[in-house]
């Protein structure tokens, strides 16, 4: 996997290294948390979706959902921690 899309948070901090050092070379972010802020363009190429749960907009995170099923890609839901990431990016679905 090359590009990973991160919605929600305002600031990722060791998130990014994590990330890369899970083999994604592209890491995109969109905080997500401002109510006014309901949808997001999924840039092209992305090869998964990770919503940070505790740190994102709830129709924001509805609307990303939809748009990953459509576009039939992988999304993943978590807390904002290295921990809960790992956790999902090593347990399938």
């Amino acid at each position: 996997m090359s590009q990973i899309l991160v919605i929600g948070g305002d600031r990722l901090g060791n998130i990014v290294n994590l990330l890369q050092d899970r083999g994604f070379r592209e890491v995109h972010h969109v905080t997500g948390r401002k109510s006014s802020q309901t949808s997001v363009k999924i840039p092209a190429g992305t090869d998964l979706i990770l919503v940070l749960t505790d740190f994102v907009n709830h129709n924001l995170a509805k609307t990303v959902k939809c748009q990953a099923k459509e576009r039939e890609l992988p999304i993943l839901f978590c807390k904002r921690s290295c921990a809960a990431i790992e956790k999902v990016l090593v347990t399938p679905a």
